[in-house]
């Protein structure tokens, strides 16, 4: 029996776009049009559709199929454009919930302040009915990103009261974080560091996507020369889909989330992934390249097919999780073969610390696939980078009116910059 993950999204352009992306990009792979109808001709498609979608059978012919997800947004304009989109109509009407204001790209807004406490009662009671239609709840997913005020500050209350409300069941987020080529917001590093120090406490899986390392794939691998968010979008629900291949379809080697995460994380506090993905190819070009399991097994542990700006060779692999997706036979060999090439990137205290999951369903488009979840060192890159702009402003006292005024003590800052100190 497939055990049920629940997906919430935060935040209207990283959260509810990137879920826009990976609703439909699920909806394809397991052959489902877009009012939720089955269309497909592979069993397999449906033997585990249950893990994101509920199966409605009354009133209709056939079964309809509608996703375990809950989309909130302090402003209502992009929940209702998409909402009106072709896909709007799959969801729920009571799983759409937005406020009036918007948080102003200030994480106290949404987590501290009125605006997100008033929000955030009738969001636990939505989350709430949508785990009771669950068998057997494997735990939540939440999208949002981590530098503007509604998917950072709103993301990280959520957290914290998903933590008192389930507090054995697992939490695992996609935190789109800021990166300095692709700024929106001065304040992003303050954003950003009170958000980690919340991850750190409440989440049990933080798979780390930036827009820097988006921009480039896209740029450099797709051949794109203008990338739109869709573009990266994209990007993100392949890895997305990815990553849960293994809770969606049957296959060797299988697992859940808890799995993936006993496998991943040696210590608690060091659960911030790094997702990589192969093969990316310009659209039109797949026919001419040949695709074997060495390549792609390289191409996973190569830092150009990172979806976050850190050089793994500046670190050390602790553990990591692959996970093939076509008809090809035990690949393992070719994960043993890089280890042992590359032994000065692994560290020798544990043993067998790279896993291999196997699916013989391919993604849309392609022959075979390969998605990668490594937890490395090279990670505090992105930490780094960003606690050296939050400590030039906060040594000076830039901008902390805005968070005080809405209710905040400044000590969390410091409480906030020591813990990522610490985490590095």
């Amino acid at each position: 029996m497939p055990r049920e993950i629940l997906n919430i999204q935060v935040q209207r352009r990283a959260g509810n776009q990137v879920g826009d992306a990976f609703w439909n990009m699920l909806l394809a792979e397991h052959g489902l049009g877009k009012d939720g109808h089955y269309q497909g001709k592979d069993i397999q498609q449906l033997e585990r559709v249950t893990t994101y979608f509920e199966e409605i059978t009354g009133g209709e012919p056939s079964a309809r199929y509608v996703p375990r997800s809950v989309q909130i947004d302090l402003e209502a304009g992009v929940a209702n454009r998409l909402r009106s989109g072709p896909i709007g109509g799959l969801f729920r009407p009571d799983t759409w919930i937005a406020g009036e204001g918007g948080a102003g790209n200030n994480w106290a807004k949404g987590c501290t302040s009125s605006v997100g406490a008033e929000l955030v009662d009738s969001i636990t009671d939505t989350i709430r009915k949508a785990t009771e239609s669950c068998e057997a709840l494997q735990g939540f997913q939440i999208i949002h990103s981590l530098g503007g005020g509604t998917g950072a500050g709103l993301g990280s209350l959520l957290l914290s009261k998903l933590r008192e409300e389930y507090p054995d069941r697992m939490l695992a987020t996609f935190s789109v974080l800021p990166s300095p080529k692709v700024s929106e917001t001065v304040v992003e590093p303050y954003n950003m560091l009170l958000s980690v120090h919340q991850l750190v406490e409440n989440s049990d899986l933080t798979i780390c996507i930036d827009n820097e390392a988006l921009y480039d794939i896209n740029l450099r691998a797709l051949k794109v020369k203008a990338p739109t968010f869709d573009d990266l979008n994209n990007l993100v629900a392949q890895v997305m889909c990815g990553t849960s291949t293994s809770l969606r379809f049957p296959g060797q080697l299988n697992g859940d989330l808890r799995k993936l995460s006993l496998n991943l994380i040696p210590f608690p506090r060091l659960h911030f992934l790094c997702p990589s993905y192969a093969p990316f190819h310009a659209l039109g070009s797949q026919a001419f390249y040949r695709v074997s399991v060495p390549d792609l097994t390289s191409a996973l542990f190569d830092r150009r097919n990172l979806l976050v700006a850190a050089d793994p060779r500046f670190g050390r692999y602790l553990t990591a999780a692959t996970i093939f997706r076509g008809k090809v036979s035990s690949r393992e060999f070719a994960v043993h073969e890089l280890q042992r090439k590359n032994s000065h990137m692994f560290v020798e205290w544990i043993p067998d610390n790279v896993s291999v999951t196997l699916c013989s369903v391919p993604p849309i488009g392609k022959v075979q696939a390969a998605t990668c979840l490594s937890n490395t060192t090279a990670i505090q890159e992105v930490f780094k980078r960003s606690l050296t702009q939050f400590a030039a402003m906060y040594k000076r006292g830039a901008y902390l009116h805005w968070y005080t005024g809405e209710g905040m003590d400044s000590m969390e800052f410091s409480e906030a910059e020591s813990n990522t100190h610490d985490l590095m």
